[in-house]
């Protein structure tokens, strides 16, 4: 039997929800009482303000990313691989938190830029940790971030790199994860 999610839940995925669809300046509180079928009393007892929800969201995004490093940390091929693996568009919780994050950040939120320059501070001190090389560890983080954004700009979804979409690159995530231990080898070498 699943619980249906709780009334701040609701609220903060009806935020994430307008954030995604129609961003920031549409994401005001009467949107998201509208959206999350709570009154604006019911908004303000959890979220006093737009700043509160934001705070909400950030910490969404701070727990799901701790969930993310343990992840990463134990996955058997290792941090670099795990981290080019995961950087496709999935519609995972997480896709949907660092979207909806992503569109605050568009609109300057120093806030949400910081949290997400801790995340990707703790992605990179993993890879670094696995390969050992500063230059190949921020090289993965290239490929990851760029499987990201194109998945973002194209609608690609997980394991699918497309002609033209990469600037020409004709291939596939598995062929990428191949770079990536080449990279990853070479480092130890």
């Amino acid at each position: 039997m699943t619980s249906s999610p709780s009334a701040r839940d609701r609220v903060l995925n009806a935020f994430e929800d307008l954030l995604i669809n129609d961003g920031s300046r549409a994401a005001t509180l009467d949107a998201v009482a509208a959206t999350a079928g709570v009154s604006k009393g019911g908004l303000l007892y959890h979220f006093k303000s737009k700043e509160a929800l934001t705070a909400g969201l950030i910490a969404r995004l701070r727990e799901l990313a701790e969930v993310d490093f343990e992840q990463m940390r134990e996955d058997p091929n290792g941090c670099a691989q795990y981290y080019v693996r995961t950087s496709v568009w999935d519609g995972t919780t997480f896709d949907r938190v660092v979207v909806a994050a992503m569109r605050l950040v568009q609109n300057d939120d120093d806030t949400v830029r910081a949290a997400f320059a801790e995340i990707h501070a703790t992605w990179y001190e993993l890879i670094l940790a696995d390969v050992g090389d500063p230059a190949v560890a921020h090289a993965i983080m290239l490929i990851g971030d760029g499987l990201y954004y194109s998945a973002a700009l194209f609608g690609l979804k997980s394991g699918a790199v497309t002609e033209g979409a990469t600037g020409g690159y004709d291939g596939d995530v598995q062929s990428l994860l191949g770079v990536v231990e080449g990279l990853r080898s070479g480092a130890r070498a």
